[in-house]
């Protein structure tokens, strides 16, 4: 799964020249986060994001008037407090390399570029939707969470026993166990008992660590 697909596609951005009142304003209503900031000629030139526009507003204990207040606001620009040195994707990156970009750097959404042009923007609720599907949380059937061992073809054993007790896999997702001799899984199988999936998996696997009816 590439960053293309899963992107916020015609990204709302915001100029350098804004003050910080308006582009508080225009957040609040567009419901986001973050913007991006483009240039004259369209370019990136930066990315400002909610907690930057708070930090850059008045103490709700100043003693300043909300006339004060307001005139303030308008003398600052989005420039002066935007970030300029912005982490950026292009849109066929894997999806877990920006997920791993915007945890090691502590950011909750990237820009995302086709060669010099920026085409959307990918946050943290894309890839909140991303782990939902992978894990097909919207679909019912038995949740299963287990531990195999480690051997190449383990995988197709377990499937081919879940399909042939006629189970449907809806999700399979694997994790690193804590010793190296097995490999952790967690299945999502829909027209299948939780008996039979387990009947089913039980001579396959290490162990069986939940199991439960969604």
């Amino acid at each position: 799964m590439l960053v293309g697909f899963r992107m916020t596609p015609d990204v709302i951005a915001i100029s350098p020249d804004m003050p910080i009142a308006e582009a508080l304003e225009q957040m609040r209503q567009d419901n986001v986060h973050r913007y991006p900031v483009v240039g004259k000629k369209g370019k990136l030139v930066g990315i400002v994001t909610h907690t930057d526009l708070l930090y850059a507003s008045p103490s709700s204990a100043t003693s300043l008037n909300v006339w004060e207040v307001t005139y303030l606001l308008n003398q600052i620009k989005v420039k002066e407090v935007m970030t300029k040195d912005v982490i950026t994707v292009q849109e066929d990156c894997p999806i877990e390399d920006a997920a791993r970009l915007m945890r090691d750097n502590e950011i909750g959404g990237l820009p995302v570029m086709k060669d010099d042009d920026i085409v959307g923007i990918i946050t943290e609720s894309d890839l909140f939707d991303v782990f939902l599907e992978l894990l097909a949380a919207q679909e019912e059937g038995v949740r299963v969470t287990i531990l195999a061992p480690y051997f190449k073809g383990s995988m197709a054993q377990i499937s081919s026993a879940i399909s042939s007790a006629g189970g449907l896999i809806h999700s399979l997702n694997a994790f690193v166990a804590e010793d190296p001799k097995d490999w952790g899984c967690v299945l999502k199988v829909a027209d299948i008992s939780q008996e039979d999936l387990l009947e089913a998996i039980k001579p396959h696997v290490t162990e069986i660590l939940d199991v439960r009816k969604m």
